[in-house]
């Protein structure tokens, strides 16, 4: 019983943090209601530099700071055990998340799921950022009313991930030239 316990607050924690990444990304970082605030501020200068990603140490920083503030109200609720579970969980889905979204803009993907994920967080870099704010799940994108499906992404060069353009002809390579494609001016 112990074990399932453990395993339920630590899947409780990871799909948590699912929901905090799509309202955090929607809410802090593009509705002009909440901003300014410092999230908003390091995903605007990702949007608009699309190789930037904020510093490890702010990322390590909030993490601790979360982590924190979890833990206590987390045990009180559950007990020690599940309630550290859950907060480990949680934590350690951010961690994926990071690795995740970094590896979208830096590598080309592997297996049809994390492609599909490139595609549909590429879709609100580059076509509407008012959609498809989920980077490790679209469920929340479905349940809000936010998801939709990518089709053919335009890349503005400036912006290419340098896995996505031959260097030679500085055009999308072939295995990728069915989902994307440079904007070319005139």
């Amino acid at each position: 019983m112990m074990i399932l316990s453990v395993v339920t607050a630590l899947l409780l924690g990871a799909i948590t943090w699912t929901l905090l990444e799509y309202l955090i990304h929607r809410w802090l970082g593009h509705d002009s209601r909440t901003r300014p605030n410092p999230f908003a501020a390091e995903h605007v200068r990702h949007h608009s530099q699309g190789n930037y990603f904020a510093p490890a140490w702010k990322k390590v920083l909030s993490a601790l700071l979360f982590a924190t503030t979890l833990i206590g109200p987390s045990i009180a609720l559950a007990g020690a055990l599940a309630g550290s579970s859950f907060v480990v969980g949680l934590i350690s889905m951010y961690v994926a998340y990071e690795v995740l979204h970094r590896r979208d803009h830096t590598h080309p993907g592997r297996g049809s799921y994390m492609r599909f994920l490139r595609r549909h967080h590429f879709y609100h870099h580059f076509t509407d950022p008012n959609f498809n704010h989920g980077v490790t799940t679209p469920i929340w994108d479905w349940v809000f009313g936010t998801l939709r499906a990518p089709g053919l992404i335009q890349v503005p060069p400036k912006l290419a991930m340098s896995w996505l353009v031959d260097p030679h002809s500085g055009c999308v390579r072939p295995d990728y030239a069915t989902h994307y494609e440079l904007i070319r001016k005139g």
